[in-house]
């Protein structure tokens, strides 16, 4: 027991080990992924609701406005999903 007591400890790891650095890769995966399907995924809700309110209520206008919405909550979406990444760094 006398020799080891001679021997420099090594810290324990922080992390529970091999498997907590392949989990943190994967929510980083999916955190970036939601800003790579937040805009056209909004874009193509907006056309869509749109167009069905234009062949339900029988106009054509609704369709564009829908696409518009679509584009601009995408853009607000994008913006807050880069913001909140840009603060946790």
């Amino acid at each position: 027991m006398a020799e080891n007591e001679d021997e420099p400890k090594t810290p324990a790891p922080k992390s529970g080990g091999s498997g907590d650095g392949n989990r943190n890769q994967w929510a980083q995966v999916a955190r970036y992924s939601h800003l790579a399907f937040a805009l056209p995924g909004a874009t193509v809700v907006g056309w869509l609701l749109g167009a069905a309110l234009d062949a339900w209520l029988k106009t054509t206008w609704i369709n564009t406005v829908g696409l518009v919405l679509g584009i601009i909550a995408g853009f607000v979406e994008l913006i807050r999903g880069a913001l909140s990444l840009s603060r946790e760094k």
